[in-house]
């Protein structure tokens, strides 16, 4: 597909908007007829059609985040692997945190209404209420955590297999799963064994708030290793020339102390002969925010950065909340525990951002950012967008634990995802492990590993599996 027919020619998405009318058509069918219908035959059409058109939304309030956000990285001198496991991570993964908040607020606001006279029922109804409401947050992260380590490589492996024959692979940095994968692993774990207690104290979420902080410290870490590397070959070049040979820069540069690579010094003098790239994922470096397919933009600079972010933030908060009331809408239509609603519709239409910012991330020739991202923004979804929402719920039912029980049995579907994101991200890691390369043969596999995990949820939700 060429640039020509999905691009105006001021850079606006044509085939992104034309599908997005669509479903704007769509969304006002299935509102119209759902109303028109006494007899509800709509209401499940109608509610998917809002959670697609919600996703698009979210999408396109991200979009102009992570601009604002890769202006950031790229005036900080931050690399592409960096950028990729916080600042795009970051942008992509507000939804799920905006949507584990008003999973809790929502079950909790309409539990107070049910025992206005009886303090005792009243009580006990929060706190069953808010632990549903976490229940619900827990199976978001958890599924968008699945989706983005699985699909988004996948689909990206799809993509450039088509759109850059030269190089049809995704190429995976050892540092990108040498760090950020076994990070996301380990907080994985730690959030298994806090999964299997029987509650959840507000105390778990300060530990994985803290967990975060260190994992953005190694990377801070990282970030001021690249600057240095970055400065002594600069001074190099600028002595010697642009056009040296890379054995001379990695022995000049190491000889002050400093250790490259081949491969990153090649990077640092396609930078230094092209200021206006960033050398580390060789894009072009971001001065403003396309809004609206890329219609328009905005251009960015200290103020109106911050301007982005905030308006951004809050748009991409009332999308979320319309996201989650759909969820729960879904659930009582379909009659499952909202659990399985969330795992699969809250999580996909929550992960559409991270979809859009790794694909573009891997036209642009950075692999690594690819890939960061998904694992950046699953960790951001471990240790924030459940530590967040645990302290908001400990705060609203007076520090009480956050029970994962129900009927004195864990939450249904609860036993089964402990499982299957241990097993999940394990084999999922050794596929981009293998060559360190994702080609489309290992995309399919992986779309099949997803393919078992939706089974397992509508399974679940039929009550035929734990």
């Amino acid at each position: 597909m060429t640039d020509e027919s999905v691009s105006s020619e001021d850079g606006g998405s044509r085939f992104s908007l034309i599908v997005s009318l669509l479903i704007v058509a769509v969304f006002a069918l299935m509102w119209w007829l759902n109303r028109s219908s006494p007899d509800g035959a709509w209401a499940l059409a109608y509610t998917i059609a809002e959670v697609t058109l919600v996703s698009v939304v979210i999408w396109q309030v991200c979009d102009p985040f992570a601009d604002a956000a890769q202006w950031v990285g790229q005036k900080f001198r931050l690399p592409g692997s960096v950028r990729g496991a916080t600042l795009d991570a970051i942008a992509s993964s507000m939804p799920e945190l905006f949507s584990g908040i008003f999973f809790v607020v929502i079950a909790i606001s309409a539990a107070k209404d049910l025992n206005p006279g009886d303090t005792a029922a009243a009580g006990e109804a929060i706190l069953k209420a808010g632990a549903e409401g976490f229940g619900s947050t827990i199976a978001t992260c958890a599924g968008s955590a699945v989706y983005n380590m699985i699909l988004i490589p996948a689909f990206c492996a799809m993509v450039i297999s088509f759109v850059r024959p030269e190089r049809p692979t995704i190429d995976v940095d050892d540092e990108v799963i040498s760090r950020d994968g076994i990070w996301f692993l380990c907080c994985e774990i730690l959030l298994i064994m806090f999964l299997f207690q029987n509650q959840m104290m507000w105390w778990m979420g300060i530990v994985l708030l803290i967990v975060y902080g260190v994992y953005i410290a190694q990377l801070y870490f990282d970030a001021m290793q690249y600057r240095v590397k970055m400065d002594a070959i600069n001074a190099y070049l600028s002595q010697n020339g642009a056009d040296g040979n890379v054995r001379d820069i990695v022995a000049a540069v190491r000889e002050q102390g400093v250790r490259v690579t081949a491969n990153f010094a090649m990077k640092a003098q396609d930078e230094f002969r092209d200021p206006n790239r960033t050398g580390d994922d060789e894009e072009e470096r971001t001065d403003s925010a396309g809004v609206f397919f890329g219609y328009f933009h905005i251009p960015l600079n200290g103020l109106t950065t911050c301007l982005v972010l905030l308006g951004a933030t809050l748009l991409a908060a009332s999308a979320c909340y319309f996201l989650v009331e759909a969820t729960i809408r879904t659930a009582e239509i379909l009659k499952v525990p909202a659990f399985f609603v969330a795992v699969i519709l809250a999580a996909a239409a929550s992960s559409v951002p991270d979809t859009f910012l790794a694909i573009a991330a891997a036209r642009r020739g950075d692999d690594s950012g690819a890939v960061s991202n998904a694992f950046g923004s699953n960790i951001f979804d471990i240790c924030i967008c459940l530590a967040i929402p645990l302290l908001v719920n400990s705060w609203l039912t007076g520090w009480e634990p956050v029970s994962l029980l129900q009927d004195g049995k864990p939450i249904a579907g609860l036993v089964g995802l402990r499982i299957l994101l241990v097993v999940l991200t394990v084999v999922n890691l050794g596929i981009m492990w293998h060559n360190r390369q994702i080609t489309r043969k290992k995309a399919f596999i992986m779309c099949g590993l997803y393919a078992v995990f939706v089974a397992y949820a509508v399974l679940g939700s039929l009550g035929i599996l734990f």
